[in-house]
């Protein structure tokens, strides 16, 4: 997660915490970052404007102040859950993260009526989900994907040969229940399609990516689509 990103989740995740607070070493975890980024950037935002409180001892953390919530928008209960469900059930999917945020902040701002039949309906929607890869490693794929910069990965084969690729994304796909990265793999000098459950570590580089476009993958699968969905 780049740390415009970090930042904007880490206001959602204080206006959640409401008079609460949450500690500094709880969001570290929630952001797989240390204690000392996280103060730093709860500075940051402090300095950009936003409300930061902060209480010291047993019991303290940091929050923002009343009233900073968002205006209401309108949602049906089923729009709402529909949202909740589709980001559960894809808590592998890139950027689901971000997706589950933006999710909690429209359920939030609901009405409270509107907000309970949102609960009793989503109380009846179960979801078995495989674990995701880890945040850091999904991070770095979606910065270097965005960013179109080459990432440097740890892949194991299904045979179980582990090697270090440098590859220049090019797409995210998912078929038969598994999420791919599909890019130019400068060990091969080629395509490839690699499973995210297997790949172990993901680091972005300063290297650009060199212009390999979505044409080179191949023809998508028949039922393949992007996700920006009908536009007509």
């Amino acid at each position: 997660m780049k740390r415009a990103e970090r930042l904007h989740a880490l206001a959602e995740e204080l206006r959640r915490a409401g008079t609460r607070g949450v500690t500094a070493e709880r969001l570290a975890r929630e952001f797989a970052v240390s204690v000392r980024t996280v103060k730093r950037d709860l500075a940051a935002l402090e300095t950009s404007g936003a409300p930061v409180w902060s209480r010291p001892g047993p019991g303290g953390g940091y929050g923002l102040a009343a009233g900073t919530s968002l205006p209401a928008i309108s949602f049906s209960p089923a729009q709402a859950v529909g949202l909740l469900a589709a980001v559960a059930a894809a808590s592998d999917a890139p950027y689901s993260d971000l997706a589950a945020a933006g999710v909690r902040k429209i359920v939030d701002v609901l009405d409270p009526r509107t907000r309970a039949r949102a609960d009793a309906l989503a109380g009846r929607i179960w979801v078995d989900a495989p674990p995701p890869a880890s945040r850091a490693i999904r991070s770095a794929l979606e910065e270097a994907m965005a960013d179109q910069r080459v990432v440097r990965i740890r892949y194991v084969s299904g045979a179980g040969a582990a090697t270090t690729r440098d590859v220049e994304p090019v797409l995210f796909a998912s078929t038969n229940g598994r999420w791919y990265l599909i890019g130019w793999c400068r060990l091969r000098d080629a395509m490839r399609w690699f499973a995210l459950s297997r790949i172990e570590k993901a680091t972005v580089t300063r290297a650009a990516c060199s212009g390999h476009s979505v044409a080179e993958v191949g023809d998508p699968p028949p039922h393949a689509r992007p996700v920006h969905g009908d536009r007509s």
